[in-house]
């Protein structure tokens, strides 16, 4: 399976905007982490492009992603995206996470939330022009990205940190990576200011 045909699969069975922002979003982190780590970016990409494709045909967690597996094992997905995709909701899968691409994966989705949200704030819509103080000092407001599981990031954070950077990674210094990762990929997740018009 080529990025192409994930693209295809994810255009064909998700039809909501924010769904597909985040999805794109995600990969484009993991992406970034897959250069530091030496993994496979287009492997690396898979997953997370992939890693919700079914939600909305499976919206609830203990049939997401489970229920999708078989389709994209059918359409040649490698078992490690497999696996990843599996172990990004453990508690529905019953998969945990073991490779440094399941703890990117993990570290990767909830956060992106936190961007977009910051991007989606500002008067210009323009991801690009996102700092990550203003991520930082909005943090604690629950209302801001409100869907967005503090606890969770700090803890696949933490998690990533420790297996794949020997605890050198801490939380804001994630949030930057993943930041830059969708900065560099603004126009394809429409966070280039076009929606401010």
């Amino acid at each position: 399976m080529d990025r192409d045909a994930a693209w295809k699969l994810v255009t064909e069975n998700v039809e909501a905007a924010g769904l597909r922002r985040h999805m794109l979003a995600v990969e484009a982190a993991v992406r970034h982490y897959a250069t530091k780590l030496g993994g496979d970016p287009e492997e690396w990409g898979l997953a997370g492009l992939l890693h919700d494709w079914d939600w909305e045909i499976h919206p609830e967690l203990h049939r997401h992603p489970k229920e999708g597996i078989p389709r994209l094992r059918e359409l040649g997905a490698p078992e490690s995206v497999l696996h990843a995709i599996l172990a990004h909701n453990p508690q529905g899968t019953g998969v945990a996470a073991v490779h440094p691409l399941d703890f990117a994966l993990l570290a990767c989705d909830e956060v992106t939330g936190l961007v977009i949200a910051a991007a989606l704030v500002r008067p210009s819509k323009d991801v690009r022009d996102v700092e990550i103080k203003s991520i930082k000092k909005r943090w604690k407001e629950r209302a801001f990205a409100a869907g967005v599981d503090r606890e969770e990031v700090e803890q696949a954070t933490a998690d990533f940190s420790r297996v794949c950077f020997a605890g050198g990674l801490d939380l804001w210094e994630h949030v930057g990576n993943v930041l830059a990762a969708m900065q560099g990929a603004a126009a394809a997740l429409d966070l280039d200011g076009r929606l401010a018009s």
